[in-house]
């Protein structure tokens, strides 16, 4: 009996040892948290999109521009005086471009765009005033500008500073525009009514969240841009001057180098890009 109770005594300490030696072992580290890394924003990338703005006409609106009218084509003192209206009127289209972030967060950014836009300018922005009577089957008119902007176009470079989602940019390049040229607001039938030139501005473009309810394409990103735009279509030295016009044929039978004047106008608008490419 007591040989009984002595290996029970003895066992129960080694198993109290055991128990204590186990509690002195280091645990097993549990697994570490697993961390999804924020994809880190980049404006590289092809995006298209729309824009609606305000265009303002910013011409040369000189009513200095007077020549007389010679005889036979007009009684003797008749004065011809052109004068243009500054004008403004709704602006809106479309624009497709790509930039190249070289740093992605917060960097440097180039890209390139082009867009087509069109123009409500009317139809009166020229106007001839005759001073004295014209002989019968002649009109003068002033060729140096459209006598309505209904349409124009830019392909551009862009460079601009990326804070993370907020682009702020300069932009310019070539221009091109078109309009009428129809005798009756100051043109003629041989005036040509395709100008090229050159647009310089900025803005500042914001890139929404990929979930945004804007983002119908699924695209990367969505972006809303304010733009202020400055556009000037060179007249060249292209039918400069005023005319008298055979109304029969349309052909000018008399010149005078009164001057040209550029179309020039400003625009300010608001666009929506839709973004692909490198998140």
């Amino acid at each position: 009996m007591k040989s009984m109770l002595r290996v029970t005594t003895a066992l129960a300490g080694v198993a109290f040892a055991g128990s204590a030696f186990a509690a002195d072992l280091p645990r097993r580290a549990a697994p570490p948290p697993v961390f999804t890394p924020v994809p880190v924003f980049t404006w590289t990338g092809a995006y298209f999109g729309i824009n609606a703005g305000y265009a303002f006409d910013a011409s040369d609106r000189n009513t200095g521009n007077t020549f007389a009218v010679p005889f036979p084509y007009a009684a003797p003192g008749t004065v011809a005086s052109f004068r243009n209206r500054s004008q403004d009127g709704f602006s809106g289209g479309g624009q497709i471009g790509y930039n190249w972030q070289i740093t992605p967060g917060s960097g440097l950014v180039i890209g390139v765009e082009a867009d087509a836009q069109y123009l409500d300018f009317g139809r009166s922005r020229n106007n001839a005033f005759i001073s004295g009577a014209l002989a019968p089957g002649y009109y003068v008119t002033d060729p140096r500008g459209l006598s309505s902007l209904d349409f124009f176009g830019t392909v551009r470079g862009r460079l601009g500073y990326a804070f993370d989602r907020t682009l702020v940019y300069g932009t310019g390049g070539f221009a091109y525009g078109s309009g009428s040229a129809d005798r009756s607001f100051g043109g003629y039938a041989g005036n040509d009514s395709f100008r090229t030139g050159w647009a310089a501005g900025g803005g500042i473009e914001y890139a929404l969240p990929t979930d945004s309810f804007l983002n119908f394409f699924r695209s990367s990103a969505v972006t809303l841009k304010v733009e202020g735009l400055y556009v000037n279509l060179d007249r060249g030295t292209r039918n400069q001057g005023a005319f008298v016009i055979n109304a029969a044929n349309n052909f000018p039978v008399v010149y005078s180098g009164v001057g040209r004047r550029d179309d020039q106008f400003a625009v300010v608008r608001a666009g929506l890009n839709y973004k692909f490419g490198t998140f």
